[in-house]
């Protein structure tokens, strides 16, 4: 089980968390929703202290931490824990594909180099670019770059992977075939965090959808509950101008 609590952090004056608390249960799939600037990236960010947070405490697991003043020891385990997929694909431009999925393996967990690439084979496999595995990320498409991503995300077998708007550097025609990757790793019962603006996949592959709004977590429940009923006025709004009149129904 993952748990965040209470989390507070902020930019200067800008507070952009405000007390956010969230609970994944093992092998769910949380979709967190919200338009741009209310703190959904930035809470993926801490999770995995990317960002550290002012305040809160995140559980993972038996592993409990103090966002806040966590020591290197513990976001070090912390970050065993997690494996996190970019925006922006953010491969090593001087690494090949194979060796982009053997890094974290190698040196992260000290995996031998042999068994690393064993692993690395396999999820190049698993996402269709087992003949790309020689070749660096300049000579890859956007697409063929995050598939790259997700298959370095799943090798390193975390007890959560976070998806930090997977889709949206992606030319439209790319985006589908990203997707249905993803939610193929959602079928193989792996605990995920999904932060995106594609309303069908979380219909679909979520088990829980959390709606935020300016640094708050506004509502959260079931696909059908935050889609088809949600309570909020806010979720209300936002929904009208997100989904199509034919979908969204109180």
């Amino acid at each position: 089980m993952i748990k965040i609590e209470n989390v507070k952090k902020a930019f200067g004056h800008l507070q952009v968390l405000h007390d956010v608390s969230l609970t994944v249960q093992d092998g769910d799939v949380v979709v967190i929703l919200g338009p741009s600037g209310s703190g959904k990236t930035t809470l993926l960010r801490s999770i995995n202290f990317l960002e550290r947070a002012d305040a809160g405490k995140l559980t993972i697991g038996s592993k409990t931490v103090d966002m806040h003043g966590a020591k290197q020891k513990d976001i070090i385990e912390i970050r065993k824990k997690t494996s996190m997929v970019f925006q922006n694909y953010n491969l090593f431009a001087n690494k090949t594909a194979i060796e982009n999925i053997m890094e974290g393996l190698v040196t992260a967990r000290g995996v031998p180099r042999a068994q690393a690439r064993e692993r690395a084979l396999k999820e190049l496999e698993k996402v269709g670019l087992l003949d790309k595995a020689d070749y660096y990320p300049s000579e890859l498409s956007g697409g063929q770059q995050q598939r790259i991503g997700i298959a370095r995300a799943v090798a390193l077998d975390a007890e959560v992977i976070l998806f930090d708007e997977p889709t949206s550097a992606l030319d439209p025609e790319l985006v589908g075939e990203t997707l249905q990757l993803i939610k193929k790793v959602a079928r193989e019962g792996r605990t995920m965090i999904v932060v995106t603006h594609e309303m069908s996949f979380a219909e679909e592959v979520a088990d829980k959808v959390v709606f935020m709004d300016g640094g708050y977590v506004v509502e959260e429940g079931s696909p059908k509950e935050i889609f088809v009923h949600p309570k909020e006025e806010r979720t209300k709004q936002f929904l009208k101008r997100i989904l199509p009149p034919a979908d969204y129904i109180i």
